[in-house]
């Protein structure tokens, strides 16, 4: 597996990909209005890794760097189970100068567990345009460490 920064030619791939992954994903929402240009606006000012499994792009997650925080983490479903999130999970903490923050939505309990099991930690919850959410934080002695603490 690869993992590398957006270049444009990525860009068509990830619009497909971003459509696919939230109607996959994040089945309890309304959906019919989501388009493949959605993910232009989503990725703007963001550092865009993407994955490549065997010359297929695969994944790609969107960080905001100056604010250490994970935007968006996304792998096709054709792909899922083979450890490509947690490829791209780990660039992501590699990339963070302080703790990190993301936002899950909370109907969304695999990518929760995921997180989770990856030493991030619940921290507080809030109400989004898609629904309530948990914020979780990434401290960076976890990543010292290079153990979950607890």
């Amino acid at each position: 597996m690869d993992i590398r920064l957006f270049e444009e030619a990525d860009r068509p791939f990830l619009r497909t990909l971003f459509l696919a992954a939230r109607r996959h994903s994040w089945t309890w929402l309304d959906g019919d209005d989501w388009a493949l240009e959605d993910l232009d606006g989503v990725i703007l000012g963001e550092t865009v890794l993407v994955a490549f499994v065997e010359g297929h792009r695969a994944g790609f997650a969107g960080i905001l760097p100056n604010d250490n925080f994970l935007h968006s983490l996304y792998v096709d479903p054709d792909f899922q189970g083979r450890g490509i999130g947690s490829a791209l999970l780990e660039a992501v903490q590699r990339r963070f100068t302080s703790t990190g923050a993301l936002k899950c939505l909370m109907l969304n309990e695999p990518a929760q567990a995921f997180y989770l099991k990856h030493g991030w930690q619940r921290e507080a919850t809030g109400e989004s345009e898609q629904g309530k959410y948990v914020l979780m934080h990434f401290p960076l002695t976890t990543r010292a460490s290079g153990k979950t603490l607890r």
